[in-house]
C-alpha cells in the first residue's frame, strides 16, 4: 500500500478563478476568531454526545494552558477578511489504500487531516485516492461517503472544497517536487510542531505537501479541542453512502435468520493473509515447501529484515511466545470452543484471500461449519455493483462486523481497533468484542502434557476482561480504538 500523501496549498486570492471580493466574502463567513473557540453550530442542547461535545465551553476557558497551546489559541484566522491573502491555505490528501484496511485507514487519516486544517486555519480540500497498484482500484470520496453530509456537518469546524482549485496549475508536481515537500515529521508530532514547523513553510512556498503521514499527529499533545473535533469526525462527520448503509442492513439481516428464525451472530475479523503473514516474520505450520516460498517471498519483500534469514528462528519464537503473531483459522477456532461457542454458532467472516487458502480453513470450518462471507450471502447481481471499488466491500464488512452482536479480532490493525471504538461510543460495548490473548495458543501447543479443561480454565479467566468495555486511558493511547476520555467525557 503505497503512503498516504497529505498536502497543503496556499495561494493568493488574486489568482482564484473566482473574485478576490467572493472569495473573501465566503472565507469570512466561514470563519471564526480562533481555531479553538467554540464554532457558532446550533443544536447544542440536543443532549447526547454530540451535542455535549459541540456546547462545551472553550479549552483555554477551562484549564490553564502552557505558552505553546496560547501561542495556537493567539493566531490570526487566516480566513478572515483581515487575514493577508497569502494565509489562505488550501489542504490536499492523497491516498492510495488496500482492501481489507483502506476504509478504517482512510476513516482515521481524514479525521488527522480536519485536526491538522483546523490547527493551521486551512480551507480542506475533499481527499483525492490515488490508484492502487495492487487492486487498480479508483475510489473516490464520493464514491465511499456522503460528501454533503461530510462537508455540512464540519462547515462551522473547518472550511472544505470539493476539488483543488482550476487556478492551480501545477498539479502533477505537488506530490513529487522536492522543492514543495515537507519531510521528517515526527509520528505523534504535536499541534505546536505544526505551527512551528509546517507552517512557515507553507507561508514560504504558497504550496506543500506533506509526507508521510500515517500516524503524524499525536493524540497527548494537542489541545482537548482538537481530540474532539477528530472524535466528531470519526463517528459523526464520515458517513457511508445510503446504498453501502443499505446492503450492510441487508447482509446483517440475512446473518441473523440463515436458520429461519432470528439469531444472533458473531462476526470474525481474520487476518491471515500472505501479506499479514510474511510481515508478522512468524512461523507456522506448514510443508517445507510452503515455508521455502514464505522465506523467498520475505527476502523479495523485506529485504533489510530478512538479511540471510539466520536470526528469524528464535526471533519467530519469542514473538508467538509474547503474543505478537497473527492467530491461525484453526487457532481461533481453539480459543472460541474454549469459550464455550458451538458448532451451531453462525460467523461472519471479514477477510482477505486467506494464506493457504481452503487447507488452512479447513480446521476452522470444521469446528465452525457456519461460516460465511458477504459473497454468500449476496447474489452475484447485488455484489458486482460493489466491485467497481473495493474499497465499498471493506465497507459492507466493517458495518456487518460493526452490527454483530459477537465481534472477534484475530490479531491488530486498524480495521478493528475502529470498530471496538466504535462499540464502545455507541454504547454497543454491552455487546462483547474480543481481543483473543495471543499467547495462551503458545502455551497451550507448546505443552503437550496441558489438558484441555486447563486451557479452558484458562482461556475464560483470560478473557473475563477482555470483551471490549472502555478502558482507562494512558499516554499515547489509540483514540480511534478507546474513545472513553477524548470523545465521551465532557470534561
Amino acid at each position: 500500500m503505497a503512503e498516504l500523501r497529505h498536502a497543503t496549498v496556499a495561494a493568493a486570492a488574486a489568482r482564484a478563478s473566482s473574485s478576490p471580493a467572493k472569495r473573501d466574502a465566503e472565507a469570512a463567513s466561514a470563519s471564526v476568531s480562533s481555531p479553538f473557540l467554540p464554532s457558532p453550530r446550533g443544536g447544542g442542547g440536543d443532549g447526547g454526545k454530540d451535542g455535549a461535545l459541540r456546547s462545551s465551553p472553550p479549552l483555554h476557558q477551562r484549564y490553564p494552558l502552557p505558552a505553546p497551546v496560547r501561542a495556537l489559541l493567539a493566531l490570526e484566522d487566516p480566513r478572515s477578511p483581515s487575514a493577508p491573502a497569502s494565509y489562505l491555505i488550501l489542504l490536499v490528501v492523497l491516498a492510495c489504500l488496500a482492501l481489507v484496511t483502506a476504509t478504517s485507514v482512510w476513516s482515521r487519516l481524514i479525521c488527522n487531516a480536519v485536526a491538522i486544517a483546523k490547527i493551521m486555519n486551512a480551507t480542506l480540500i475533499l481527499p483525492v485516492l490515488k490508484q492502487d497498484q495492487i487492486w487498480k482500484d479508483q475510489t473516490k470520496f464520493e464514491d465511499i461517503f456522503d460528501v454533503d453530509h461530510f462537508m455540512n456537518y464540519l462547515k462551522y469546524d473547518v472550511r472544505i472544497v470539493r476539488d483543488i482549485p482550476d487556478w492551480f496549475t501545477e498539479k502533477d508536481e505537488l506530490f513529487t517536487s522536492i522543492k514543495r515537500t515537507v519531510k521528517n515529521i515526527p509520528k505523534y508530532a504535536s499541534a505546536q510542531f505544526y505551527v512551528d514547523n509546517v507552517l512557515p513553510r507553507i507561508k514560504e512556498k504558497k504550496i506543500m505537501s506533506i509526507k508521510p503521514f500515517v500516524d503524524r499527529l499525536g493524540y497527548d499533545n494537542v489541545p482537548m479541542k482538537i481530540n474532539r473535533l477528530r472524535c466528531r469526525v470519526n463517528y459523526h462527520a464520515l458517513k457511508f453512502l445510503p446504498g453501502i448503509e443499505e446492503m450492510a442492513d441487508k447482509l446483517a439481516t440475512r446473518m441473523r435468520n440463515r436458520t429461519g428464525n432470528v439469531n444472533p451472530y458473531m462476526a470474525l475479523h481474520l487476518r491471515f493473509e500472505k501479506g499479514m503473514v510474511g510481515l508478522s516474520f512468524c512461523d507456522f505450520v506448514g510443508t517445507r515447501e510452503e515455508k521455502a516460498m514464505m522465506a523467498e517471498y520475505r527476502q523479495k519483500q523485506w529485504p533489510r529484515r530478512f538479511k540471510n534469514g539466520s536470526h528469524l528462528w528464535p526471533l519467530a519464537l519469542e514473538k508467538r511466545k509474547e503474543g505478537r503473531c497473527p492467530l491461525e483459522p484453526g487457532e481461533i477456532g481453539f480459543i472460541l470452543r474454549a469459550m464455550g461457542y458451538t458448532k451451531e454458532t453462525q460467523i461472519y467472516v471479514a477477510s482477505g484471500q486467506v494464506y493457504g487458502g481452503n487447507n488452512r480453513m479447513a480446521p476452522l470450518r470444521n469446528m465452525f461449519p457456519n461460516l460465511v462471507t458477504k459473497e454468500d450471502l449476496a447474489s452475484k447481481e447485488e455484489i458486482e455493483h460493489f466491485k467497481k471499488h473495493v474499497t465499498s466491500l471493506a465497507a459492507l464488512d466493517f458495518l456487518v462486523c460493526l452490527k454483530s452482536d459477537v465481534f472477534v479480532m484475530t490479531h491488530g490493525g486498524n480495521f478493528a481497533k475502529l470498530i471496538i471504538g466504535f462499540r464502545r461510543y455507541m454504547g454497543r460495548h454491552r455487546l462483547k468484542s474480543i481481543k483473543p490473548d495471543k499467547g495462551l495458543m503458545s502455551k497451550f501447543f507448546g505443552d503437550p502434557y496441558m489438558p484441555w479443561a486447563t486451557f479452558v480454565e484458562d482461556v475464560m479467566i483470560t478473557h473475563q476482561t477482555r470483551t471490549g468495555l472502555p478502558e482507562a486511558t494512558f499516554p499515547h493511547y489509540d483514540l480511534w480504538e478507546n474513545p472513553l476520555t477524548h470523545c465521551m467525557c465532557r470534561a
